[in-house]
């Protein structure tokens, strides 16, 4: 019976967790086109992917290597970008059931992403290890697949064919920031003060000269900052009673 339980866990898991892995190859395509102008091959865009899953925190991490940026700058700016999983991974690992070994609440840190922790908590009842790790196995997969391929791409295809396929990850970010900034105002606001911050930072004398994984760091921590002061999201409960 638990043999059973398992099986189809496992196959739950990978039925979840391949329409994300499909979403994944197309962004991850694009990623490894940016890998590409930054001179890594397709095992070493792979094993980034593998082991690095954000979009966003990927195309820093390719963009700090294309400008030989320092290796802590390029470690700096990836655990800011990435600060929010360490909240998400301890709350999904409060959704194993009590007694479960620690390894999984360890592991489970590793497997996640945005979507990856939405199918996890969206679960009823106490979240099965196999399902979460097979769900996040074929969508890993896809992802480091598709930066590789990507990479491949960038050195047959023609220059200006890759010249616009390396156009589609700026489509990406797009399509992140304006559906919330159509829908808050305040992270509108926040966006376009990140756009003029960012251009400020490329002419004003005194901070044009820091290298971009610094100016990355510097704008995120401080608008970041100024949004958690000024804009604090409210809780459910507190929502209410306001």
């Amino acid at each position: 019976m638990e043999q059973n339980s398992l099986r189809r866990d496992i196959l739950h898991g990978a039925r979840d967790g391949l329409p994300i892995g499909l979403g994944y190859f197309a962004v991850a395509f694009s990623l490894g086109i940016t890998a590409k102008h930054a001179g890594l091959t397709a095992a070493q865009g792979f094993l980034a992917s593998f082991l690095n899953h954000a979009s966003a925190g990927e195309y820093a991490l390719f963009s700090l290597i294309a400008g030989n940026a320092a290796y802590w700058e390029v470690a700096a700016v990836i655990c800011v970008t990435n600060a929010r999983y360490l909240l998400m991974s301890a709350a999904l690992s409060q959704k194993f059931a009590p007694g479960s070994p620690f390894r999984h609440r360890l592991l489970v840190g590793f497997c996640i992403t945005d979507e990856l922790f939405g199918l996890g908590i969206a679960q009823k009842g106490w979240l099965s290890p196999a399902y979460i790790y097979s769900a996040f196995l074929v969508a890993d997969l896809l992802w480091p697949s598709g930066t590789a391929t990507g990479i491949i791409a960038g050195s047959i295809l023609p220059a200006n064919i890759v010249s616009a396929l390396s156009v589609a990850i700026y489509g990406m970010f797009l399509a992140i920031i304006i559906p919330p900034s159509r829908e808050h105002r305040v992270v509108g606001i926040l966006v376009l003060l990140s756009f003029v911050c960012s251009y400020a930072f490329s002419v004003l004398p005194a901070v044009s000269n820091l290298s971009g994984g610094m100016k990355t760091i510097l704008l995120t921590v401080a608008i970041s900052g100024i949004a958690a002061a000024f804009f604090p999201v409210k809780d459910e409960e507190g929502g209410a009673q306001a």
